[in-house]
């Protein structure tokens, strides 16, 4: 199978049209640079199932990962008028989350991140196959045995989907270094793979 970061969903009703959702997006942000409580927690409402979801695949504790949530949530609306509508609402939101998620692993010196399996997403790549017959489970215990420096860049780009310039703004590293991190971290994912038997034969 092939493996790949996918872009979080917005969660939206898929019956609702695009240009609906985004008047309705940019009106409510702008309620609550005006600190509206009510448009907070109906964004509030509206993300907080899927920025948990994105915390408990770093953390892996529904305690700890509720607090980062909560945590990210305050740190959106304080500084959410520096929210100019670049990118959605949804993706601003989870590069806060991301970070504080990173920031708590680092703070308590996790030596893994390990991945609840429901709530890893995996896609076509052609630079990741491996043997139908590997797990989720398989392949994130994988990312769990990597270097802290490796295991960050790869869950970030394998996992969470982001590219080479988000991750290096999220890590505060430079392209290059991410470039880098990145292709070592997959060829170590690789052998601890193969050193499983789980890689696919050529």
């Amino acid at each position: 199978m092939g493996l790949n970061g996918n872009d979080f969903n917005d969660n939206l009703p898929s019956h609702q049209p695009k240009k609906l959702a985004k008047m309705f997006q940019i009106d409510i942000v702008e309620q609550c640079k005006r600190n509206d409580r009510k448009a907070q927690l109906k964004l509030y409402n509206q993300y907080c199932h899927g920025m948990f979801c994105v915390a408990m695949r770093f953390l892996k504790n529904e305690d700890d990962a509720e607090d980062v949530v909560q945590e990210s949530f305050i740190k959106a609306f304080l500084r959410i008028s520096q929210y100019r509508g670049e990118v959605t609402f949804g993706a601003w939101l989870k590069r806060i989350v991301v970070n504080k998620c990173i920031d708590f692993l680092k703070s308590k010196q996790l030596k893994t991140v390990e991945l609840n399996e429901g709530y890893m997403h995996v896609a076509e790549d052609e630079d990741w196959t491996v043997d139908d017959t590997v797990t989720v489970k398989e392949v994130q215990q994988a990312i769990g045995k990597l270097p802290e420096k490796y295991r960050y860049v790869v869950q970030l780009f394998l996992v969470e989907g982001y590219d080479h310039n988000e991750i290096s703004e999220i890590l505060g590293i430079s392209s290059t270094s991410c470039r880098t991190r990145l292709l070592r971290g997959k060829g170590q994912l690789k052998e601890i793979l193969k050193s499983n038997k789980y890689v696919a034969r050529s």
